[in-house]
């Protein structure tokens, strides 16, 4: 047994050096989001485990296979490394997923992928969003979001609320029109009212940019990953407007009751 342990530990030190470092000297690679904006600064970053000399890791940056962009950068004394990149130029007009890829010595290499966004993409023009109002046909809702898009927009009458599920790829906002005959929010003496804006049950501030007798124009920032978005008003298609006051009230203390401050909270 004892003869079995020496010829593992001898075999063990007559391994190359060569391979031990291939095997121990790992690098990794991140951005520090998933999704940028043409004129956004990148930032990609990482660490080597293994510090060799002045080796400098190499950088390279595609899109669909073609190089967009190649970097030498310095690596720290602590192994980490940092390069920043500005996402314009003539390399950089089509929108998609972009590949970061770093090399460090031999055969040590990292990948990290993120998408991107140049302004051509980027339109402040609203699009038109048809929501089923049951027996009164439909209604358009007319909206812009950054930062991701709408999946399905929905009328909770019970609660007279309008329903906007998103998928938030990044941190933005949404605009939306709300056309006064089938949602609004409005006190006992006709003036305007305060929507209540939920964000996956939490209640968030918004802004309002534009009213006047048929819309009213509502902003919403969202965070990367919310999904659920619910404007609660007093007024849901008209057969629920009789009692859509006491409706508000209700909803009002529910919401103070069983919903914290979204930015007073920590997001698990």
């Amino acid at each position: 047994m004892e003869l079995r342990i020496l010829y593992s530990i001898v075999a063990i030190l007559l391994i190359p050096t060569g391979m031990v470092f291939a095997q121990e000297s790992l690098i990794s690679v991140q951005t520090d989001d998933r999704n940028y904006d043409e004129g956004d600064i990148i930032l990609i970053s990482g660490n080597i485990s293994i510090v060799v000399g002045s080796t400098p890791v190499t950088l390279q940056l595609f899109y669909e296979g073609n190089l967009i962009d190649i970097a030498q950068i310095t690596v720290a004394q602590d192994g980490s490394y940092s390069h920043t990149v500005i996402a314009e130029g003539p390399l950089w007009k089509k929108q998609g997923n972009y590949l970061v890829r770093v090399s460090y010595g031999d055969g040590n290499v990292a990948e990290s992928e993120f998408d991107y966004f140049p302004k051509s993409s980027l339109t402040d023009t609203p699009i038109n969003f048809e929501v089923d109002a049951g027996s009164h046909g439909t209604f358009d809702v007319k909206y812009i979001i950054k930062g991701g898009t709408v999946k399905n927009m929905m009328v909770d009458s019970n609660n007279f609320a309008l329903i906007v599920q998103i998928d938030a790829t990044d941190d933005g906002t949404i605009t939306l029109e709300l056309p006064r005959e089938f949602i609004d929010a409005v006190k006992q003496d006709g003036e305007d009212e305060t929507f209540i804006i939920l964000i996956d049950g939490m209640e968030v501030s918004h802004q309002e940019s534009v009213e006047n007798t048929e819309f009213r124009s509502i902003t919403v920032n969202f965070e990367q990953d919310d999904s659920d978005i619910r404007i609660i008003g007093t007024y849901a298609i008209p057969e629920f407007s009789s009692i859509a006051m006491m409706i508000l009230i209700v909803g009002i203390m529910i919401t103070i009751l069983t919903t914290r401050n979204r930015f007073q909270s920590t997001k698990f």
